[in-house]
């Protein structure tokens, strides 16, 4: 079994994507030195909209391609040996980012599906849904969710910043952690998420909370819900 964070970015801001290409490479060292420290063998780098390549290892820690693409409903991580250049934010839809995904041999996992996301809703052939590290507390609806559809689930840490990685992350059943590897993994259910409950991940998960609510990247209304949206619904 190798640990793998499925969901992470080099770089601590969102938008503005040429004004931090210089940072990408030091921020790609961050998230894999973080992780070996972190016991973790992998991460994929999943930044907002664009991928770059980066060295299939670093730190001796496996480097994953990947992108989130922010869908009309939504994050969707498209995660695998060729995933899109770029795409615009809030142009496609779920489902097309899912037929572009498995047109290049990757696997879409619907992201962090209880904020500001309703693409869990969508009906398109997903291949699995994230426990997101930011938001553990969700697991149990998650765990609902992907039991409805029949899905497996992933774990990732969401990471902006390199002391994050690994809080959320995904246990693959693969003898080789390369990326076409770990796309099968997900696609046949050999991936688990795992959560750790390391301290300073509560604290920091705690600072998140505020800043984005500050920011009103959540609705006040459904602030005692985790997220945008209500669990779903039983059987």
């Amino acid at each position: 079994m190798y640990r793998i964070d499925l969901h992470a970015h080099t770089r601590f801001f969102h938008g503005h994507r040429r004004l931090g290409d210089a940072y990408d490479p030091l921020g790609a060292r961050l998230l894999t030195g973080t992780a070996r420290l972190r016991g973790l063998d992998g991460v994929a780098t999943t930044n907002h909209d664009y991928y770059r390549e980066f060295d299939d290892e670093l730190a001796g820690v496996a480097v994953i391609p990947g992108i989130e693409v922010s869908t009309t409903k939504g994050h969707v991580l498209v995660v695998g040996p060729d995933p899109p250049a770029e795409t615009v934010r809030g142009e496609l839809t779920p489902s097309e980012v899912v037929e572009i995904a498995h047109d290049r041999n990757c696997a879409a996992i619907v992201a962090h599906p209880y904020r500001n996301s309703t693409v869990r809703e969508v009906d398109a052939s997903f291949d699995a849904i994230e426990v997101n590290g930011k938001h553990p507390r969700t697991r149990e609806w998650v765990e609902r969710l992907a039991d409805r559809h029949g899905l497996p689930m992933t774990g990732g840490s969401d990471a902006h910043y390199p002391p994050e990685v690994g809080r959320a992350y995904t246990a693959i059943d693969v003898d080789d952690p390369t990326p076409e590897n770990v796309v099968a993994a997900i696609k046949d259910g050999r991936v688990e998420p795992r959560v750790d409950d390391w301290l300073p991940y509560q604290v920091i998960g705690r600072l998140y909370r505020y800043v984005h609510e500050e920011s009103d990247q959540f609705d006040r209304p459904e602030w005692a819900t985790p997220g945008v949206g209500a669990p779903p619904e039983d059987d």
